[in-house]
């Protein structure tokens, strides 16, 4: 991809993000937290069989974050859950030679994609399985780098 086709792709996906809300018929859900400044995505998963059928996300957090989380599920909305997870160690392993705060914002994304798949795994078990959150890794720290932190938890 060229480079202004990626900076489209990341400007259309910033003004209409995708899979945004939340799923209210989830089979389940995941929380995906940074410790250090509360920023926080959740993912909401509807799957049939190994098929991942819809999956939709809320966040409190940077843009940077809006726009990873746009892009990861429309990557992996329809896929099968093994695909899904294959595509997401992808994503966490280009990673490597980003920035820490913008690694950060992707890496939310996937721990709350891989507490939605925790989830789905636990409620097979009990219905009632409390709903898992998984911290970051990586170190970010938006007021020192002049982000604005949205609170994007409510639908609208």
């Amino acid at each position: 991809m060229e480079q202004n086709e990626l900076y489209d792709l990341t400007l259309e996906h910033m003004m209409h993000p995708r899979n945004y809300g939340k799923l209210e018929e989830a089979d389940a859900t995941g929380i995906g937290k940074n410790p250090e400044n509360g920023e926080m995505v959740i993912v909401y998963l509807k799957v049939e069989g190994d098929k991942i059928v819809d999956i939709a996300f809320q966040a409190k957090a940077c843009m940077t974050t809006i726009v990873a989380g746009s892009i990861f599920t429309d990557t992996v909305k329809g896929v099968e859950v093994e695909e899904a997870k294959e595509l997401t160690r992808i994503m966490l392993s280009k990673l490597d030679n980003v920035p820490p705060e913008e690694a950060a914002c992707t890496e939310l994304v996937a721990e709350a994609f891989y507490a939605a798949l925790e989830h789905l795994e636990a409620k097979a078990d009990d219905p009632d399985a409390v709903v898992p959150t998984r911290m970051i890794t990586q170190r970010c720290d938006p007021e020192a780098m002049g982000k604005q932190i949205f609170d994007n938890t409510q639908e609208g």
